[in-house]
């Protein structure tokens, strides 16, 4: 057997635990391929499933454990770190706290399934003040379906990666090639799906200091989530919240006399420039971004006020 498959087999729960440790914790690196590996080595009888699921199970709890805490001592500002670096172009603030809200505890069940949930999720339970036990049972049986899905897939498909794995050693490579290169494909695709949509949102912007000369002249629409709102209460002067999944059924409260502002609190303003495109799809053309959203727009000391109209349902 290949001297890597071999090292694999010796090595293959700190190997696991390691790049799911460091995948957890924000990596942009894949974790399927490692586990489907792992569980075509309990196919081949080198290790079984308890062992496999405990292994992610420890990594996973330290690294989500982490986030908890950070999402509790830190707020948005961590959420807003994850979806800076985050390879998955709907990973925003706004989106986490929206699908956060509707789910509840069972978004830490299909967290690890969902893209752009995956690494917000734990934070964003810190964020919320849930409960640490019942963040832990959520949690870890998230970790342990989300293992188990993938992990049976490898042990079903077995002979499929073990043929690859030779396949690629016959070649002067190695099984960890073969993991390397799916890793970097599932990368460079990420990594291809976010430029191309940021390119394809990339509508012309505002920056704070131009409408801060121009106020007055703005319709302004504040497309935070409810839960952001609810934490400070404070918005630009003028500025109107919508709930922004029902301003296309609500495009017609929405004033046409003036320009529309839109900001959020997204890195590369993705929730506001998403909307813009909406608008525009139902008639209003003239409707811009905010540069740099509301933190943009707080980080030059720009003035704020009591945000106007959150309407509850």
């Amino acid at each position: 057997m290949h001297q890597s498959i071999e090292f694999l087999i010796r090595h293959g729960s700190w190997v696991l635990f390691l790049w799911i440790l460091v995948e957890q914790l924000g990596a942009p690196v894949p974790s399927a391929p490692m586990l489907l590996a792992a569980g075509a080595l309990i196919g081949l009888n080198h290790t079984s499933f308890a062992q496999a699921i405990a292994v992610v199970l420890a990594a996973c709890s330290i690294a989500d454990l982490s986030w908890y805490t950070l999402g509790r001592r830190r707020g948005n500002s961590v959420l807003r770190l994850l979806c800076r670096i985050s390879l998955e172009p709907d990973s925003c603030v706004s989106t986490t706290e929206d699908r956060f809200r509707r789910l509840g505890v069972w978004s830490l069940v299909i967290a690890k399934f969902v893209p752009g949930l995956g690494a917000l999720a734990a934070p964003m339970a810190g964020l919320s003040r849930m409960p640490i036990l019942r963040f832990l049972w959520a949690d870890y049986l998230g970790v342990i379906l989300w293992s188990t899905v993938y992990l049976s897939i490898g042990y079903v498909f077995r002979a499929q990666l073990e043929d690859a794995g030779i396949f690629i050693g016959r070649l002067g490579g190695s099984l960890f090639t073969f993991v390397f290169l799916l890793a970097s494909l599932w990368i460079g695709l990420k990594v291809w799906n976010r430029k191309r949509v940021l390119r394809r949102l990339r509508i012309a912007r505002l920056t704070p200091e131009e409408v801060a000369e121009r106020l007055s002249e703005f319709v302004i629409l504040d497309l935070r989530s409810r839960a952001e709102l609810e934490q400070e209460g404070l918005g630009l002067p003028g500025a109107i919240w919508f709930d922004r999944h029902d301003l296309a059924a609500r495009h017609l409260e929405i004033p046409r006399d003036r320009d529309i502002l839109l900001y959020c609190s997204c890195p590369n303003e993705a929730t506001s420039a998403r909307v813009a495109l909406e608008l525009q799809k139902v008639g209003i053309q003239r409707v811009r971004p905010l540069e740099g959203g509301y933190h943009g727009w707080r980080k030059l000391g720009l003035p704020v006020e009591p945000i106007a109209q959150v309407e509850r349902r």
